[in-house]
């Protein structure tokens, strides 16, 4: 049996080959987790008591407990939480469990940055520049810079996934950088160690995937680019890369094979690099793990890469099928995450209301969440992994753009629509990627709604006609007469809806099977009805015979009407005739705009404040989010402390608007 110490999509991703392998599985649970799709799929499944990380999928000792518990053989661990932990991978073995992953020693090594780019200086793989400023005073941090040069990067030594990493581009901001660097890495990884780093202005981030047996045998299944990033963390990867030929593969391979002997490596982990824009590459880590995008080497290839992880750790060599493996095809692979691109990536909670991704040949979906799924604030946000395979690049790139853009999901924003306007931006489409991607092409452009006004205008009438038929569908007498029938049809009646920060006011007459409508008086042209239901509705727009699918959540004045059609989809709130302001909050109130725990307040009550001033620090989904003062203004109040939990909505600070 096998005890997977993790949650979600990874999880679900390794009983998968655990079932095709005859292999019973146990799972774990925080309380936060009860309901979710991996419990219900492992053959047993053990309860973690608490709700964090910190209580639960980060504590060793109840791990291996549950392991034991079930008389568990092995424990993988999946990636992030304790992947990477030498401790956990020698508490395993001192409890006769088989760590499926690298020998403690090896995490150690490359677990420490600092220490894991010492030992591939010594054996020959490039490596950047470095110092370490954990106990540095001042005076010595920013001589240390100036020894460097700019522009410079603070990391975390024990960091990843783009916790406890700062850009540098001018001395001032050099000591809040490292400062700020240290609180996240001490929060995430428990070690605050951090070093700064010569940066390679825009690289590319190519990384290689190996794989090494308990004899000795360590191979390369080429490698992956994952320059299209965001707050450092990967949101499209990629098998082969574009800017790799066979020469410089090889030489990439080479590399990444003497860094795993370097430390005598055992299982599947990945040399990552970084590489500038005339081929020259350099060490950035190795992540002693599975990961997020393993995928794409799956699908060109085709191998089932946890399942070599199994094999290894069951002291199998490495079957002939790795070192002969070549690349067929392309894959390229983009992380579906519940957050906002429009406001700086802040991670969303909430329930999913629909989700459906549809089957597409070629298409591989790997989540770790259904419909009335929930995404909570303790957990990384990412919602699924959409993967496409094709023979060509471009035909990947199309099938997963089509495969996101005709996705229906609902009940939380996600980065949907970001991922496909980046998948059809010419650059990429190209093959001209870099980490600086979306410094040229900010999200808040990328991330716009793929519906655009006129659409959303008609998304707006199609709302209007499902909940009018709704309406007329539940009355309880007269269900053949329209809503708000009149008898005087030339008078329109209206409804109002927002959606975002927007405003639609849907002036309609329906008669007859056509629609005449003014949004926000401008008229749309006459629109031949062929189909109404509160489901599903058919236009003729224009000549051109449109469907939309809907769907409706929540009654009263306020339902929610989501509409997706081929120009895109949008998100409805029906805007009640009559409001309550009792429940409002004070002018000049910043409130949470997510759960979070209060990380630091950076102000007291009469404070003057500039438009922008950071007041207060929030942590949640394990980073750190500034809150800026919305104007200029003097603190009236401050609602929380260093340490207060707070909900979405609630009142943080409340601030005077000073227009002087």
């Amino acid at each position: 049996m096998v005890l997977v110490a993790n949650r979600g999509e990874i999880a679900r991703r390794i009983f998968r080959t655990c079932r095709d392998m005859g292999i019973s599985t146990a799972a774990v649970y925080s309380d936060a987790d009860m309901d979710a799709r991996h419990v219900a799929e492992a053959d047993v499944a053990v309860r973690l008591p608490g709700v964090s990380p910190a209580e639960t999928y980060l504590r060793p000792d109840l791990l291996v407990d549950a392991a034991l518990r079930v008389n568990a053989d092995a424990v993988h661990p999946g990636y992030g939480f304790l992947s990477e932990n030498a401790g956990f991978a020698r508490l395993c073995a001192e409890n006769g469990l088989t760590f499926v992953g690298p020998p403690p020693e090896a995490i150690e090594a490359m677990g420490s940055k600092l220490a894991a780019k010492a030992i591939m200086a010594s054996v020959g793989v490039p490596t950047l520049p470095w110092t370490d400023v954990t106990d540095l005073d001042t005076n010595t941090v920013r001589q240390a810079a100036e020894d460097l040069g700019y522009p410079l990067l603070v990391k975390a030594s024990s960091g990843g996934g783009g916790r406890g990493m700062r850009t540098v581009l001018a001395p001032g901001d050099l000591l809040e950088a490292v400062a700020a660097a240290k609180r996240e890495a001490a929060a995430a990884f428990s070690d605050a160690t951090v070093f700064l780093e010569r940066l390679v202005v825009s690289p590319r981030h190519v990384e290689v995937q190996v794989l090494a047996d308990t004899y000795g045998g360590v191979a390369h299944l080429f490698e992956r680019e994952c320059s299209i990033q965001r707050r450092y963390q990967k949101i499209i990867e990629e098998c082969p890369s574009p800017a790799v030929d066979e020469d410089l593969r090889e030489r990439l391979g080479r590399d990444a094979v003497a860094a795993a002997k370097a430390v005598g490596y055992v299982g599947a982990g990945t040399v990552e690099f970084v590489m500038d824009g005339q081929g020259k590459y350099y060490f950035l880590e190795m992540n002693t793990r599975l990961q997020v995008e393993h995928p794409v080497t799956e699908l060109v290839t085709g191998l089932d890469l946890v399942r070599l992880q199994l094999m290894v750790a069951q002291h199998e060599p490495l079957p002939a099928e790795v070192s002969n493996a070549v690349i067929t095809g392309h894959a390229v692979e983009a992380r579906l995450y519940a957050e906002d691109p429009l406001q700086q990536f802040l991670p969303q909670t909430g329930t999913l209301d629909t989700f459906d991704l549809g089957q597409v040949p070629g298409v591989r979906i790997d989540s770790g969440v259904e419909v009335g799924s929930s995404v909570s604030q303790y957990y990384d946000p990412m919602v699924a992994k959409v993967i496409a395979w094709a023979p060509d690049r471009q035909e990947a790139i199309r099938k997963l753009s089509a495969a996101l853009a005709n996705a229906r999901i609902h009940g939380l924003v996600t980065n949907r629509d970001l991922l496909v306007r980046i998948l059809r931006h010419p650059e990429f489409v190209a093959g001209h990627t870099d980490t600086g991607f979306l410094t040229r092409h900010p999200a808040v452009d990328l991330g716009r709604p793929l519906a655009g006004p006129d659409a959303q205008r008609l998304h707006a009438v199609v709302a209007t006609l499902a909940l009018v038929e709704r309406k007329r569908a539940g009355a309880s007498v007269q269900r053949t007469v329209p809503a708000g029938w009149r008898n005087n049809r030339s008078q329109p009646q209206t409804i109002s809806f927002e959606a975002g920060e927007a405003q639609y006011r849907v002036a309609y007459v329906l008669d007859h099977g056509t629609v005449r409508a003014h949004v926000n008086d401008d008229g749309l042209p006459e629109l031949a009805v062929g189909v109404l239901t509160p489901q599903r509705v058919v236009l003729e727009v224009d000549g051109l015979r449109e469907t939309f699918h809907v769907e409706i959540s929540g009654h009263g004045d306020s339902p929610t009407v989501h509409v997706d059609g081929r120009l895109g989809h949008t998100s409805f709130t029906r805007t009640p005739r009559f409001t309550s302001t009792a429940s409002a909050a004070p002018g000049g109130s910043l409130m949470a705009p997510m759960p979070g725990t209060v990380a630091r307040v950076l102000v007291a009550v009469g404070d003057d404040v500039a438009a922008g001033e950071p007041l207060l620090v929030l942590e949640a989904m394990k980073m750190e989010h500034t809150m800026t003062s919305p104007h200029q203004g003097v603190v009236r109040e401050v609602t929380v402390e260093q340490g207060s939990a707070v909900h979405d909505g609630e009142v943080l600070v409340v601030i005077e608007e000073n227009e002087n």
